[in-house]
């Protein structure tokens, strides 16, 4: 288990349990079930308590977890019949984004989503999540597919941003960014949206740009990361857990704003603690968003689409 840095003292209690089950599994003659199980109770209390009043810039530690279920594990879990589509037919296939035909609850559809990857290796090809203009090329491809062929389309959120390279900006990184988020809201299918873990600026607005989002319990959807706001507000990135408060990058702001329309909740200690019941949780949560658009015509849908964003913002502006 990775401990984020506020988690530390759990970490302290947690590690002493399981070091002495650790030593009764080596001297069967040890008794510390009682001990280790006093210890079990007081980190479930920890737990419950740092959970419950998790500040924005916590939030975002969790968010960025690298033991959360990422897109890849939705995909294999949810899906099925999963076909991956590769290349924008144009320059090269990202590997930050994945996506393809698929079935869901065994209807057809179009999956698209960021993938950050598990381990170093992983990290690396995948570009740790941050896409470049082709995967945002690949995706304006696979969303004009869907269109055609009246699938609805699903996207999974997890990105801290665009990828800023100089190779991408001189490939037209804001152009494909701008396309992608065109193209969603002149789908006629139904897109539902899901923020996963981050949901980072432009890079999510492409993906997210849908008749229905949810995000879950703690992850985290803004403009820009906090520490980017802080290097640019204040040219100080320490202040980042000033600017997570005032970004109002939290599930729960966001939903008061009407940038998202639900929050599906996370297992104590967040996703990376119970990662089976977090993707079933995230798979209602779609099976209900696209149940809502179920007899919707595609100009319905498009309105609908476009409406959203007109209203965006529109409550919750006086809190």
């Amino acid at each position: 288990m990775n401990y984020l840095e506020f988690e530390k003292p759990l970490s302290a209690i947690e590690g002493k349990a399981e070091e002495l089950r650790a030593m009764a599994r080596t001297n069967k003659e040890m008794d510390v079930e009682k001990e280790a199980a006093a210890l079990d109770a007081k980190a479930a209390g920890m737990l419950r308590d740092l959970y419950k009043g998790l500040t924005p810039w916590q939030k975002c530690q969790v968010a960025r977890h690298p033991d959360r279920p990422h897109c890849k594990d939705y995909i294999d879990t949810l899906f099925s019949e999963y076909t991956p589509l590769a290349g924008d037919r144009n320059f090269a296939d990202d590997h930050a984004v994945m996506g393809g035909l698929a079935r869901f609850n065994d209807a057809p559809v179009m999956v698209i989503g960021h993938e950050k990857g598990h381990d170093t290796k992983s990290r690396i090809e995948r570009n740790f999540g941050m896409a470049r203009p082709e995967g945002y090329r690949k995706a304006v491809r696979l969303l004009d597919m869907a269109h055609r062929f009246g699938l609805p389309v699903i996207t999974l959120v997890d990105t801290p941003g665009a990828y800023p390279g100089k190779g991408a900006e001189e490939r037209g990184q804001s152009e494909a960014i701008a396309r992608s988020t065109q193209k969603c809201l002149e789908l006629g299918v139904p897109l539902v949206s899901v923020i996963i873990g981050e949901g980072g600026s432009g890079g999510a607005v492409a993906f997210a740009t849908a008749n229905r989002i949810a995000m879950l319990e703690h992850s985290v959807y803004s403009v820009i990361s906090p520490e980017g706001c802080a290097s640019i507000l204040w040219k100080d990135s320490d202040k980042m857990r000033e600017a997570a408060e005032a970004l109002r990058l939290t599930a729960q702001d966001l939903q008061k704003l009407g940038v998202i329309d639900r929050i599906v909740s996370e297992p104590l200690g967040g996703a990376q603690r119970g990662k089976r019941e977090t993707i079933a949780a995230v798979g209602k949560a779609i099976e209900t968003m696209l149940a809502e658009m179920a007899d919707m015509k595609p100009d319905a849908l498009i309105k609908d689409r476009r409406q959203k964003f007109i209203n965006m913002g529109s409550k919750g502006l006086a809190a």
